[in-house]
This record gives structure tokens, sequence and C-alpha cells, in this order.
């Protein structure tokens, strides 16, 4: 087994203290031939300096086998710690659990109180015999609603006891309608200038210490100090020299606890007995300013005159009126003891461990640990049960100190009261108000109030004539935020973001562009193709009766290309739904222009055959003979040529391009910037004056005497078609967002739709339902129309 001592650059003796409890819980087990018979516990020390890349190095160090010795180890080979007592900090721990988690390799803490260490979806294997901040948050909301202190100043350190400490803090006292501010950023000067009279803290002692030695120093003195179980009965930070800043603070401490033999224990170290260990030497020349010579470092001191006694001097080390930290040590220890024990009374009848087979103790492996010390259920001789819930957390009681002043002007932590969740949420919290000391010695409780801190989605607004403690809490305007509490501006969300809802955090505008996905999208492409579908049942009707009068007095070659053009017009206008990309803008403009084209062309030869046709049945007139197949081919080869020579030049100087418009709302329009403007005038000004010109001939025509005039039909389709393109354009620029691209998509359908319908639908209806009209006779007026 491992131990995490830490410590920084001076020498920390409350936590070589948790060193040698350690080893007292190793050697009390050991001596104990009930417990572990024929069992000797081994362990090793690594220091992690309360660095989390030095934690996790030596954790992996020892349970790789990379470190040389284990005490109680005789092995004669490199060890595989099968389990690691620590760390002491919660962010080393999250470190180190994370790691060997893994490979399921258990960890059991005695002071990492951090919330988030619950998680057993991350932490697998990790269990501890100090409770969750969550109770000891929770614990201070309480005490805040208790007393009415509305308005706190908060002080977090900067790891992870701090930081979830503190969010869980602010998630309890939300629910007691309790608000908190201040950061930690310039702590004293905020300290000092914030109308809070209560602050609370959830910081190491290593962090908190420098931050009080500075409030001493100030001479702040009107603060009441809210303290976690990290320094509440701190021998370091409760000196007589501080309590005339911090007295009456108020305070959470873990359970206090008597070790029999532990300070006999403590004072009976000596460098002579293993002068090989250089935590007691560094320890021993610390405790007595003294050199032993034993260590690689130079120094000035003394040499150690090898009289000196622990039991002659008072320090942190051996004072054990307050065994709080320090018993965790000792519960860590004998929990994995007590796992011990049941693994090895495995067997029938006695809880085999898995498939009715039992573990070989002397060939451990740590996962079969994990699931003892999950089942683990005993008591320590100090007779406390030992057990971990489904989170490896033990149950969680605190007691509530409060710093009172001695006669002899020393610090006496006075217990006024205890949170013990286990007692049920009525009973959990209890205080004895009247024996409570506060800040600068007075007995009435100090208030702590003004206005409510504005909450995340709201600025502060000063108060006219009132102090800066006082505000009104304004929302944040569209499109800002303020993430924090209390915050005294909202702040712009960058341009691809927008606020949400409660404006308290930048999100990721949404995107938006006529999809498939969207009822709108959908529905339009359905009548794209539905049209296409139309087209090519015409088409197969045309092809069926491709020998009967009236499709050939309609000019059948012309119809049929006519029709394909109308298929390419409806299937184009997929092309304008779905997320713009650069291939799919230059196709949408492109296939449209040239679709269109070719469509009006077929309708313009049509209608000027329809006009030369007439004309040419004047006596002595051959000017039929100049408008056959091979010149209306190339008319229409022609017209389209002009269009394809428009798009290759547009799409070689300037083509369409995806773009994204980032306006002053919550979304991202993305669509199709059309590059060159004169580009894609030029190609709407091209078919729009094919259209005028073809609609100007089938008007002259439409009163050509005939028993099936086709100019008339396409006088109504192309005045359908310029109708429609006529109202387009105003409605195209007023368009937002994706019903721009709706709207070029509906006047490409309704203009498609008048062409067929109008030109094809009167011929379909005769073809299919009044096949008796469909005669020369009728064609050339020769007899009535039948109805």
């Amino acid at each position: 087994m491992v131990v995490r001592k830490t410590y920084t650059t001076s020498f920390d003796f409350r936590t070589f203290r948790w060193v040698q409890a350690m080893r007292f819980a190793v050697e009390e087990i050991n001596n104990n031939t009930e417990l572990l018979p024929n069992v000797t516990l081994g362990y090793a020390i690594a220091d992690t300096c309360l660095t989390q890349r030095t934690a996790l190095r030596e954790a992996l160090a020892l349970v790789t086998g990379e470190r040389e010795t284990v005490s109680g180890s005789s092995c004669g080979r490199a060890p595989d710690v099968p389990v690691i007592i620590g760390d002491a900090s919660s962010s080393g721990s999250v470190v180190i659990a994370r790691t060997l988690g893994v490979f399921r390799i258990p960890m059991v803490s005695y002071f990492a109180s951090c919330a988030c260490l619950s998680d057993k979806n991350k932490f697998p294997s990790f269990f501890r015999t100090v409770p969750s901040d969550y109770f000891q948050a929770r614990a201070m909301a309480k005490l805040l609603k208790r007393f009415g202190w509305t308005w706190v100043g908060v002080i977090a350190g900067d790891d992870d006891y701090g930081k979830f400490g503190i969010q869980i803090f602010r998630e309890e006292i939300k629910n007691f309608d309790v608000y908190s501010e201040e950061k930690i950023f310039e702590i004293i000067k905020a300290v000092k200038l914030s109308t809070a009279k209560v602050i609370v803290t959830f910081a190491i002692q290593s962090d908190i210490i420098f931050v009080l030695e500075q409030i001493v120093n100030q001479n702040i003195t009107d603060k009441q100090w809210i303290a976690t179980e990290a320094w509440i009965t701190s021998s370091l930070v409760s000196t007589p020299r501080n309590l005339h800043s911090l007295e009456g603070t108020l305070g959470f401490a873990l359970r206090r606890a008597e070790i029999k033999g532990l300070k006999s224990f403590l004072e009976r170290i000596h460098p002579a007995s293993d002068p090989t260990d250089p935590f007691i030497a560094e320890f021993w020349e610390t405790m007595f300013k003294c050199s032993l010579g034993l260590l690689t470092s130079p120094t000035l001191k003394p040499n150690c005159s090898g009289l000196e006694k622990l039991e002659s001097v008072k320090s942190i080390y051996n004072d054990v009126s307050q065994l709080r930290a320090t018993y965790n040590v000792y519960k860590a220890v004998y929990s994995i003891a007590l796992a011990l024990q049941d693994m090895l009374l495995c067997g029938p009848g006695k809880g085999p461990f898995e498939n009715g087979t039992c573990p070989d103790i002397t060939d451990l492996q740590p996962w079969q640990l994990v699931h003892y010390l999950k089942e683990v259920h005993g008591s320590t001789p100090v007779g406390e049960k030992i057990y971990f819930d489904e989170n490896g957390d033990p149950a969680a009681s605190y007691d509530i100190i409060n710093w009172q002043r001695e006669a002899d002007g020393s610090v006496k932590f006075v217990k006024v009261g205890q949170f013990d969740a286990s007692e049920g949420s009525e009973n959990e919290f209890n205080i004895e108000e009247d024996s409570v000391v506060w800040t600068g010695g007075q007995r009435e409780v100090p208030q702590s109030v003004c206005s409510e801190t504005c909450l995340p989605g709201t600025w502060k607004a000063a108060q006219k004539g009132r102090p800066a403690c006082c505000f009104d809490c304004r929302p944040c305007a569209d499109g800002e935020i303020s993430n924090i509490t209390g915050s005294v501006e909202c702040k712009k969300c960058p341009p691809t973001y927008w606020s949400n809802a409660q404006k308290t955090a930048c999100v990721p505008k949404e995107t938006e562009y006529l999809s498939y996905q969207e009822t709108m999208g959908i529905i339009l492409a359905a009548i794209s193709i539905g049209g296409a579908a139309i087209t090519a049942c015409v088409i197969c009707t045309f092809f069926h009766f491709r020998d009967t009068p009236i499709v050939k007095a309609n000019n059948s070659e012309l119809s049929f290309l006519l029709l394909v053009s109308l298929v390419l017009c409806f299937l184009c206008s997929l092309a304008f739904i779905g997320q713009p990309l650069p291939w799919s803008c230059k196709l949408r403009h492109t296939a449209f222009g040239v679709s269109f084209v070719l469509c009006i062309s077929c309708v313009l030869s049509k209608t000027v055959v329809v006009l030369v046709a007439f004309r040419s049945t004047l006596p002595g007139s051959n000017i039929m003979r100049h408008f056959g197949p091979v010149q209306q081919r190339a008319g229409i080869l022609f017209c389209t040529l002009v269009q394809v020579l428009i798009c290759v030049l547009w799409l070689t100087l300037s083509p369409p391009y995806p773009s994204r418009l980032l306006e002053q709302s919550a979304k991202i329009i993305l669509e199709c910037n059309v590059g060159s403007v004169l580009g894609f005038a030029c190609v709407l000004g091209y078919i729009g004056c094919l259209a005028c010109v073809c609609f100007l001939l089938a008007f002259l025509a439409r009163k050509l005497p005939d028993n099936f005039n086709e100019a008339k039909l396409i006088t109504f389709s192309m005045l359908i078609f310029c109708a429609v393109w006529v109202t387009f354009v105003p409605a195209y620029i007023s368009s937002p967002g994706k019903y721009t691209v709706a709207v070029e998509i509906f006047a490409i359908l309704s203009s498609s739709y008048g062409l067929l319908v109008c030109i094809f639908v009167p011929k379909c209806y005769i073809l299919l339902l009044k096949p008796e009209r469909n005669t020369k006779k009728q064609l050339m007026g020769k007899v009535p129309a039948i109805h």
C-alpha cells in the first residue's frame, strides 16, 4: 500500500503525522492475530509535492513495481502495489483515479472530498473515508438560510476542490434563494471593499493561509468567515495572531476521534531507527533545526546531538487533540484490512467471489480488491462503522466548529452543532446559536444583506444615490450575455454566435437554408418531381399517339423537345434545395438558365411555325420552305447556345458561390451568392427577352382561323410565364433567408406548370378523352366540333 504525503518546499508536520498514522495502523493490524492472521501488510510512501504530475508519476511507479523497496516485504522483488491510499488533494486524486480506474486499481483517499469523485462512471475504483463536498455545500447552504445571509462573498481555490465545491454550493444556495458573489481575482481588495459581511471559503489549507495572512495584515476585522473542513481545525491558521481578524470563524470539521497509542507511536520515531528514511531525516532536522548530515543538500544548521526528544516538543505533529483527517487515514487502512479479511474468509457459505471461486491472496489482483471494498462492512478499534455507499463514499457527518478565544489568547475549537446527513433531511442540521461567538467576539448574529445578486443573463444597474452593493437587475439585450452571477455589463456574442433564451451563454447560431428535411422543402421537392413525372406521362402519351393527326399537326418533333425541356425545368428546381455548396450554387443557376431558354426557344419556334403555316396558305406563297425542320432546329440551337455562352462567361469570370449572411438575429443564413450580378441579370434578361418575343408573336397569331389554334394556347402560357417572373423580382428581393430560395423555386415551378397545362393539357384531353376529335377533318375545320 501507499500513502500520499503532501507538502511544499517547507516540511509539513501535519502531513507527516498522516504518514505516521498510516504506519501506526499497519503495525496495529499486523499485530492483531484475529484480523489478518498469517498476513503481513506492507507499504510504500511517495511524496506528491502538491503537483498532479508528480502524483500521477509516483502512483504509476508504485503500481507498476518501479519503486525498489516496500516495508514489510521480504519477497525481494519489485512490488506491484494493489491499492493506493491517497491522494490528499482532490485534483491529485482525480488525475490518479482517472488513470488507475482504467486498470481497476483501487484507490482510497482520506481527504479528497470533491463531489466530482463520486461519479462511478469516471472513477469506478475510487473510494474515500472523507464525505463528499456535496454534503458540506448543503450544510453551508442551510447555515446561510438559518441566519438569513443573502449577500455573501465567496473565495474558491483554483483547483478541483474549490471549483466543484463552489459549483455545488451555488446550486444549493439557489434552492434556498440565497445568492453569492466575489471572484478570486484580487481577493483581498474584493473582500475589503465588499459590502458582504459573510465570506464563504472553499480552498485547501495551503491556498487559504496566504489569503488569511493578508487579511490579518490589512486589519480586516468585520467579516464573518465560513470555513470548510480543509482548514477549520488547522493549527497553522488558528494562531493567536490571526484571532484578531478571524475570531468567531464558523466551519465544518470532519468527525473527531481518539486513536489510542498513536501519540506514543508518533514520539517514538528516531533517525537512528531508520537512517535511510529521507522523510524521517528531513522531519528531524526541521523539527529540531539541526543537521544529521544525512541529506545531500548543504546546510548551515548545527549538528544534532542525538539527545533530542519529541515528547519535549509541542508541535502540530504530536498534537493529537484534533484527529480528524488523521483519523480518516486510519480508517482508510482499516477499510483495506477489512476487505482483505473478507477475501480470506471467502469460501462455501461465506460469500464466494465469483462463479463459486475465491481469490488467491498470495496473487492478489487489484480488481478483486475493488469488489471486496464495495462490500466491506466492519468497525475500527474506535468503534465507528466502516462501509462505502454506491458512490464509494462514507456516511456524511460534520461537526460545526466555532473559533473562540481562550483566556490566554489562544484559539479554542468549540463544537456548536452537527450536520449528519444520515439522520434525515429534517434533523440533519443542528446548531446551538446561543453558544456561537461571532466575528469580533460579538454574540449578535451579523447581517449581510442588500440587493439580491443578479443572476446570469442580467446585469447590475446601479441605483442612484445608493451604495454599490444595491442595484437593479436588468436583462441583457438579444445577442448579448452575462454568464456570471452579478455581472456589471453584458458582452456581445461573436458574429457566429447568439445568446440563448436565458441570455447566459453564447450558443452557435442555427444555420438556415431550405433543406429536404423541412416541410417546405419536402413539398417543393414533391411538386418538382410530380411535375417531371406528369411531363414524362405526357411524353409517353404523345409517343403512343405519334401517328395521329393532332400530334402531327402540332409539330411532334418540337412538342417532344419542349416536353423534354420542361422535364429539365422541373428537375432543376431540386438543385435549389439543400445546403449551398460550390457545385450546387453553380449548377442551380446555370441549369435553370439553360433549361428555360431551351423551353422558351421551343415555344418560340412553335409560334413562328404557326404564323408561317397560315401565311403559306395564301396563293403563290412559298415561305414555309424557309422554316422547315432543319431551320427550326438551328433556331433552337442558336438561342440555347447564346444562353450557354452567357453562363460560361459568368462561371469563368465571377461564378456563384456559397456564402453566410450574418445578420443581427439568431440564425446564419446559408445562401448562394450570385457572384456577378451582371451575369445573373443577363441570364434572367435573356430569358425575359425570348419570353416577350414569344408572347408578342403568339398574341398576333391568336385569332388565326383554325379549329385547334395552338397560338392561343401559347399566348395563355406565355402570359402566365411573364406574369410569374414579373412578380418574382420584388418578391425575391423582399423575402428573407430561405424564403428567397423558395420564391425562386416557386417561380420556376409555376411557369413550368403554366407551360405544361396551357399547351399540352388540351391536347391530352382530346387524345385520351375525345378521340373522335382527333381527325384531320376536325383539325381543318371541315366538320363541326364534337363536344
